[in-house]
């Protein structure tokens, strides 16, 4: 009896165990559909792992994908494609896969809070209809891993900084568009908070080392770090609109400005955020003492602090800062930091940094059964290795950063590149202003201007999460698409 029992354990470990070692190339393909503004949408899933190869042409690591093609297009030679990134540095390309622009999202709320059971359903607000998908994964986020050779120690100056990143992702959509044959067809790239700063840079190097050519650079929510936490005048002072939007969301403003509708009143702090804080935010300790308190009083009047708060931190107020302090004397609930309409419980309300971001940890909530389950269920491919949402990519490199001229550069040369811009007002992370300052800053001619376009939501990091805002942004991306196709029209000034 006991050699049965022990012979039916071994083949049910050979029959349900999967081996811990994903190989370094291979795919797993599935059918489904999705009814899209009304239409049925016939697609074909492909996910699986690319190899990245060295100039020795030596496999150095492996990346999980996730392609998603229409199979009722004849021609794709006019069907634009989209290769899609998030961020991190170290983020998994989990959120706007399942919850913004992939055929399924999140079975959540409204607002974007988790519900139980978890699990996906069909996004009838999918860009699928209008252009295919490719979700990729960068090393040590979701499945894809370096390879290391026996008796060797990973280099992570391969991998994990700004411009290492940027060139080993490049010559890895190289080989992704020449094995799916998409030379032809338009080319997009979108990227949501680092993604900001990998799009901008990969704009550059497709262009100028793989002589890809894009139609257009999407950026979710970007983070530029030539201004994020350098603790700089414009720094400073640019977070100021984001204040007055989570201020007016959590009621907080005076019945002067509460009684506006947010658009109302948006554009009066940004006046004053770069006309009148920034200047003298730049004047430091050599302010006048008048000037000072004229310019604290009216902080104090767009932002829901008090006075006090604004000159005890010499009107530098870090967004660290306004997460503890706004509802410390009304509820005593912090704020959160990637979407300010969350709400958090520290264990004291004295201090300046909060204890944890509420906002994410609902986010993880739903996301990490809901992406686990669709990878293996639906997508059937099926392993032991974890699944990072977010994976070790520290320390990152940061040096070098030159993203912002790289995309001004591939967008003179290449007159057929637009960009879109997408953010939520109430986004702490990465402000909605700091994203209108990156696009002003990347072409300071001016000569540019018209190719650049900005849409606003009414939530936070992910707007999407928000059920409004997810047909709303996917709305704005399907017409940014159409509208910079080249429409049989010369690439030339």
């Amino acid at each position: 009896m006991k050699k049965i029992v022990f012979l039916f354990a071994l083949i049910s470990q050979i029959l349900w165990s999967q081996d811990p070692r994903i190989p370094l190339d291979t795919m797993v393909v599935t059918t489904n559909s999705v009814v899209i503004k009304g239409k049925t949408v016939p697609y074909k899933a492909t996910t699986g792992m690319q190899p990245v190869w060295n100039e020795n042409g030596e496999i150095i690591a492996a990346l999980y994908y996730t392609y998603y093609k229409r199979t009722d297009i004849k021609n794709d030679e006019e069907r634009p494609i989209i290769m899609s990134f998030n961020g991190g540095p170290g983020s998994a390309s989990v959120w706007m896969h399942i919850a913004y622009t992939g055929p399924k999202v999140l079975k959540i709320d409204d607002e974007g809070y988790p519900v139980q059971p978890y699990g996906i359903k069909d996004n009838p607000n999918s860009i699928l209809d209008v252009a295919d998908i490719v979700y990729i994964n960068p090393v040590n986020t979701a499945y894809s891993r370096p390879v290391v050779a026996d008796g060797k120690k990973l280099d992570k100056s391969l991998f994990f900084g700004i411009n290492a990143d940027i060139t080993y992702l490049a010559t890895w959509l190289n080989t992704f568009i020449t094995r799916n044959n998409r030379w032809k067809s338009p080319k997009y790239i979108i990227g949501e908070s680092y993604g900001g700063t990998r799009v901008m840079g990969l704009a550059a190097e497709l262009q100028n080392k793989q002589w890809m050519y894009l139609n257009g650079v999407i950026m979710v929510s970007p983070a530029d770090y030539k201004v994020l936490r350098t603790e700089s005048s414009v720094d400073y002072a640019i977070n100021l609109p984001y204040f007055t939007a989570t201020a007016w969301h959590h009621k907080m403003l005076s019945p002067e400005l509460q009684n506006k509708d947010l658009l109302e009143i948006l554009p009066e702090a940004e006046d004053f955020a770069i006309n009148k804080l920034l200047p003298a935010i730049a004047k430091g300790g050599f302010i006048s003492e008048i000037e000072k308190n004229d310019i604290a009083e009216k902080v104090a009047f767009y932002s829901g602090l008090s006075k006090k708060v604004v000159l005890q931190n010499n009107l530098e107020i870090s967004p660290n800062f306004f997460w503890k302090e706004l509802l410390r004397d009304k509820t005593g609930q912090t704020i959160g930091r990637l979407d300010s309409r969350y709400l958090g419980i520290d264990k004291r309300e004295i201090g300046e940094n909060t204890d944890y971001n509420p906002e994410l940890t609902s986010w993880l909530h739903s996301f990490t059964p809901a992406i686990n389950y669709y990878i293996r269920e639906e997508l059937n491919f099926k392993t032991d290795v974890k699944y990072n949402l977010f994976g070790p990519v520290s320390p990152w490199d940061n040096s070098n950063d030159n993203v912002r001229e790289g995309l001004r550069q591939a967008m003179a040369q290449n007159p057929y590149l637009k960009v879109l811009v997408q953010s939520g007002y109430y986004d702490g992370a990465t402000t909605y202003f700091s994203a209108k300052y990156t696009m002003w800053k990347t072409d300071p001619s001016g000569k540019m201007k018209d190719r650049f376009t900005f849409k606003g939501y009414r939530s936070g990091h992910m707007m999407y999460l928000r059920s409004e805002d997810l047909q709303k942004s996917n709305d704005d991306l399907r017409a940014f698409i159409l509208q910079s196709l080249s429409k049989n029209k010369s690439a030339k000034y």
